[in-house]
């Protein structure tokens, strides 16, 4: 699930906290980079906790309008069909993901609020058009499922819920989008589906947590290596981030052959763009030629 991207992210993320705050372990950094790994695979699991749970509201939706004494052609027509299709119970039968759910705490989550996209959801024409068709396949299943992920993503509650809990979703949320429509297009489905999407160690020890060691390892010997392609620039000048960012691709040039040079360059200076300042693109280019 993970790609070096958002690896790279958290790498320096961690680097930086442990630069910033001198009462902050080696330790308790790198245990703080596996903690945002857990967190990128929970919030996977968030999301489609959060799909399930807006398809549940159709069928208290349609107890509702079942006890009203005069119902409108709408009420009449309504069907739970959001809740009650194979895709959506083969996650509600999955005990193990179930599990997972529960474990999290996502069913703590207050029902008033992904009711809200719920109720924002049943106004779009796809779900109209869905409940009125007499049959729908599985394929018109998963386009409907995929129109309300689209509805949530565009929900300021539903977004909330996510920077609630985890504040990594502005950082991962691309590759979260991703997964979950993969795997809504993979619906129907039972067992540990969900793990397949759990980070692999070659991505998460071999090249993250290598590349967080390896940066604190030989912090010096990298601070010589670089002050002297600085131009005009004392090593003091440069901003954090941009340092930090530097020496990891350093040790990635340095230690990851099988990544071609141009890659990690770009990578970097992508990296220095969003999360630097406006000339750390120039300082970036300036080390790399």
């Amino acid at each position: 699930m993970l790609s070096r991207r958002n690896v790279r992210v958290k790498v320096m993320q961690r680097l930086y906290s442990l630069a910033q705050d001198k009462d902050l372990t080696f330790d308790q950094a790198l245990k703080a980079f596996h903690g945002s790994i857990e967190d990128t695979f929970n919030l996977y699991l968030l999301n489609l906790y959060c799909i399930q749970k807006i398809c549940a509201f159709s069928s208290e939706d349609l107890k509702h309008r079942m006890t009203k004494h005069i119902k409108t052609d709408e009420d009449k027509n309504f069907t739970d069909k959001l809740f009650t299709n194979d895709l959506i119970q083969s996650l509600i039968k999955n005990k193990g993901l179930q599990d997972k759910f529960k474990k999290q705490g996502f069913d703590k989550i207050e029902d008033d609020v992904l009711r809200k996209v719920y109720k924002d959801f049943i106004k779009e024409e796809a779900h109209q058009k869905y409940i009125l068709s007499p049959e729908n396949s599985n394929e018109d299943t998963v386009e409907l499922l995929l129109e309300l992920y689209r509805v949530c993503r565009k929900s300021e509650v539903f977004n909330e819920v996510m920077d609630d809990r985890y504040a990594i979703w502005t950082d991962d949320k691309s590759l979260v989008i991703g997964t979950l429509k993969k795997s809504l297009k993979s619906l129907p489905t039972d067992g540990a589906f969900y793990m397949e999407h759990y980070p692999d160690d070659d991505t998460v020890m071999n090249f993250g947590e290598f590349l967080f060691k390896t940066v604190v390892k030989e912090n010096n010997e990298l601070e010589k290596m670089i002050e002297p392609v600085l131009e005009n620039w004392e090593s003091e000048r440069v901003a954090l981030v941009d340092m930090i960012l530097i020496k990891m691709a350093l040790i990635e040039l340095i230690n990851f052959k099988t990544i071609p040079c141009k890659v990690t360059l770009n990578e970097y200076v992508e990296l220095s763009k969003t999360y630097s300042t406006d000339k750390s693109k120039r300082i970036c280019q300036w080390c790399f030629r």
